[in-house]
């Protein structure tokens, strides 16, 4: 690392500390040339490979902006998107690729999209998945309809199983 102030390539490393969102790590630096102190801020690359085969960047404002279109008319605050972004990114660099297909990107925005909104998830999954007839959107209104009931079994089992040991608690003797 060159000292921005002496152009020195050494430094000594001061202080270091994790990003607020655990993405990057800030270094506090010092020079031992000129004794200047100095800040960087290390993160790991990730880019996206597009259909044309370029690779750029990934961005989470365009994670937002794909999304946004998709929540228009929805009740789904900025809030919700930025934290749908940070989950989509989250789960992406878990995977430990330097370099992700921008298909792949797609595929990890509709499970937390789908957690977020249906109706939103509809939207993008027509566009992104290419549905062509209302066949599509029949089966992906199935498919939601039966993860829903699933759901809704679940819940209803775990409310079952809570009332069936408070009751079992009131019981009890004293």
């Amino acid at each position: 690392m060159y000292c921005p102030f002496c152009r020195n390539p050494d430094s000594r490393v001061v202080d270091s500390r994790m990003a607020d969102d655990g993405s990057a790590i800030r270094r506090r630096r010092q020079c031992p040339e000129c004794g200047r102190r100095f800040t960087t801020v290390e993160t790991t690359s990730l880019s996206v490979i597009k259909r044309s085969g370029v690779g750029e960047p990934f961005s989470r404002s365009k994670v937002i902006n794909g999304v946004r279109k998709a929540c228009q008319g929805r009740p789904v605050s900025e809030d919700d998107l930025a934290l749908l972004a940070q989950e989509v990114e989250e789960q992406i660099r878990a995977s430990g690729a330097a370099e992700i297909d921008a298909h792949e990107v797609g595929l990890a925005i509709l499970g937390p999209l789908q957690k977020l909104d249906k109706v939103a998830y509809l939207r993008f999954a027509s566009v992104y998945q290419a549905f062509e007839s209302l066949e599509d959107f029949e089966t992906a209104i199935s498919l939601l309809r039966h993860e829903s009931e699933e759901e809704a079994k679940e819940l209803t089992a775990l409310g079952e199983g809570a009332s069936k040991s408070l009751k079992g608690s009131e019981k009890s003797p004293l």
